[in-house]
């Protein structure tokens, strides 16, 4: 437990026998490595869960063009530890920030861990979700420009992209403990539909459950091909 959570075994030893909560990081770790809630391992973050799952919602905006332009690069700038990004084509992101996948690479470099689920061009579910928007093959074809912007950090230890044929429900942009969520909408594109912002807090289950939806998505992902 130690070794995986990167943490002195005498301190995973005074967890058992004082019974003391570990900080939120090695507690996502370690449940991480027992397959569990942090609630089961340590009952007394639940009482935290109750008043601050309510608190997490930043904001909430009704459409991706209200969220602020300086907003995007201020969260991707911030951040340490990571980038977590699952759409189908997510091309505005590149397009509105063309210094992005360098950003992303230095990231990388300085120890932060970047994840991209794109959606794979030949997948039934890109071909569905582009009928719906109304742009039909122009959806995979949106998908293969943003890989194509983001072959030069593929090399870059530390970035990782895969592609997926998951049918989104909403698409996710996790910078550190912050995330945008777009929900899609039945016949809209994800440009019309709302975006909420949402900040972890310490025992809260919104930001938690999210980051879930996201795993769910990559442990199902391939690795995409340069």
């Amino acid at each position: 437990m130690a070794d995986h959570v990167g943490v002195d075994p005498k301190s995973v030893e005074r967890w058992i026998t004082t019974n003391r909560t570990p900080h939120r990081g090695h507690r996502w770790k370690a449940a991480s490595f027992l397959g569990v809630d942090e609630v089961y391992v340590w009952p007394s973050v639940q009482k935290q869960a109750e008043t601050a799952s309510t608190s997490e919602l930043i904001t909430y905006n009704p459409h991706r063009g209200g969220v602020p332009a300086a907003l995007w690069p201020s969260l991707i700038e911030q951040v340490t530890s990571h980038v977590d990004v699952l759409v189908y084509a997510g091309l505005f992101l590149f397009d509105s920030h063309p210094d992005l996948p360098d950003h992303l690479a230095q990231k990388a470099a300085a120890g932060a861990q970047v994840r991209i689920l794109l959606g794979d061009p030949d997948s039934e579910a890109v071909r569905q979700r582009g009928d719906e928007e109304g742009i039909g093959g122009n959806l995979a074809a949106r998908a293969q420009i943003t890989r194509r912007y983001l072959e030069p950090t593929m090399a870059t230890p530390g970035v990782e992209v895969r592609s997926h044929d998951t049918i989104l429900c909403n698409s996710i942009y996790r910078f550190d403990d912050d995330v945008l969520v777009n929900p899609h909408v039945l016949g809209a594109p994800a440009g019309q539909n709302p975006v909420l912002h949402f900040r972890y807090l310490p025992g809260a289950r919104t930001f938690r459950h999210y980051m879930r939806s996201f795993d769910y998505a990559w442990e199902r992902g391939m690795p995409a091909v340069r």
